[in-house]
């Protein structure tokens, strides 16, 4: 995981959050699927104009940002996660849902509860409002491949450090992987499980070569 180089200087877009959120809401939400969805809703309807404002179900199947949020850190499907944390934010009432069936299908909309969602709701009910089946197009998720040696690490030595990433992932750009791989075992088979016993170790194999005296060819350089 990188660090976050915290936020630019100049004109930055805000998105306002209700003052009930962080008074009633954050004390009552324990799930982080859950927290982050109610977020991403408030930001994405903030983000629209005109009205009504809402997201359907589909749509938010679609939203990259929030699927690789939902799995940041793992290799789970981002679906079910995103079913169970809307689930959860409808049971507890801080979004609407609104079951539409047209042209024999069913379609799920979703709103935050506020006056604009309540009075959208309300009219489509009573045949007022008409909504549009089909939203902006999305970007898609698509899941990155961790950096094995960051995988190595937690492996065989165990949580990692946010502030010991950069220096991993630099030693990856560095050295063969087989020999990240060997140096990890053997870092493991001598009970000295630190990243500071592994990186001597491909010091050293790159200062005096390797068991045929083999260094580490030139590599390109990361770049965080």
């Amino acid at each position: 995981m990188s660090a976050f180089e915290g936020f630019p200087e100049g004109h930055t877009r805000y998105t306002p959050i209700p003052d009930l959120f962080f008074v009633e809401l954050l004390g009552q939400i324990t799930d982080l699927a859950e927290l982050k969805l109610t977020l991403y809703m408030l930001w994405s309807i903030y983000r629209q104009k005109g009205y009504p404002r809402y997201l359907t179900v589909a749509e938010l199947e679609a939203e990259g940002p929030l699927l690789s949020a939902l799995v940041a850190g793992t290799n789970g499907d981002p679906l079910p996660i995103l079913h169970r944390a809307i689930e959860d934010a409808v049971r507890r009432g801080t979004l609407l849902r609104l079951c539409v069936g047209r042209d024999g299908e069913e379609i799920h909309y979703l709103f935050v509860n506020a006056p604009q969602g309540r009075k959208a709701i309300g009219e489509v009910k009573r045949g007022e409002l008409v909504l549009d089946k089909v939203g902006p197009i999305r970007e898609p998720h698509v899941r990155r491949e961790r950096p094995k040696i960051l995988e190595m690490y937690e492996q065989n030595i165990g949580l990692l450090p946010p502030l010991l990433a950069e220096e991993l992932l630099e030693a990856e750009a560095t050295y063969p992987a087989a020999w990240i791989h060997e140096a990890f075992q053997i870092a493991v088979q001598n009970n000295a499980r630190r990243w500071r016993y592994v990186k001597s170790i491909l010091e050293r194999w790159a200062t005096e070569g390797k068991d045929d005296g083999a260094r580490p060819a030139a590599r390109k350089r990361y770049r965080p």
